[in-house]
């Protein structure tokens, strides 16, 4: 490559981030260095906080600075109302749309026998457990219109049908496929408060 090979390995990070192609990434690195040198270092700092300072949620695994994350820890939630999500990604969406006032379940995983990913490998246990503990407990199941999606929330369907548990599903207006964390904030928030119960 015509770079100096410190310039390439910058480039070739840039190029592990999603969306960012082999151009965008010149233009990252390039730019970094225009950058003032307390903000080239103020940036690799935050970066480095961002990965190994965050945790996992001990009730939600939701990404978060504490044991408890901002959402669990929030005695304006409704806590008998959860929404289960298949990754931390979703509840951005969700917290952007700002019409949602429960809280979050992040499974990790969707079921996939395919991909040899079983229900004992993702975070289904602590929900349970939760569940167990609210009163007249509400599940929202907001995971992707896939094969793996339908299959996990079918599974869940059936861990909570001898439960009084009232179990919905975000509205199918949300495209087949769609990832819910690009969604924009009106699509999701009529999703939100147009969901159906799971017959």
């Amino acid at each position: 490559m015509i770079y100096p090979k410190i310039l390439e390995k910058e480039i070739s990070y840039f190029q592990k981030l999603p969306g960012i192609g082999e151009k965008s990434a010149e233009r990252l690195a390039l730019a970094v260095l225009e950058l003032p040198e307390e903000d080239v270092i103020a940036f690799a700092e935050s970066l480095k906080n961002a990965r190994f300072s965050l945790q996992k949620c001990l009730l939600c695994g939701h990404l978060s600075e504490e044991d408890v994350c901002s959402v669990c820890s929030d005695d304006n939630r409704n806590r008998n109302l959860i929404c289960v999500l298949e990754d931390y990604k979703s509840v951005f969406a969700f917290e952007k749309a700002g019409e949602y006032n429960g809280t979050y379940h992040i499974l990790g995983k969707l079921i996939s026998p395919i991909d040899d990913i079983g229900p004992e490998d993702i975070n289904l246990s602590s929900l349970v457990d939760r569940v167990n503990k609210a009163s007249n407990p509400e599940l929202i199941i907001a995971l992707k219109s896939t094969m793996e999606g339908e299959t996990t929330t079918l599974y869940i369907k059936k861990i909570f049908e001898e439960k009084n548990v009232s179990i919905s599903r975000l509205s199918y207006g949300i495209p087949m496929g769609a990832e819910i964390d690009y969604l924009d904030a009106l699509t999701l928030g009529r999703a939100l408060s147009d969901r159906k119960n799971i017959s």
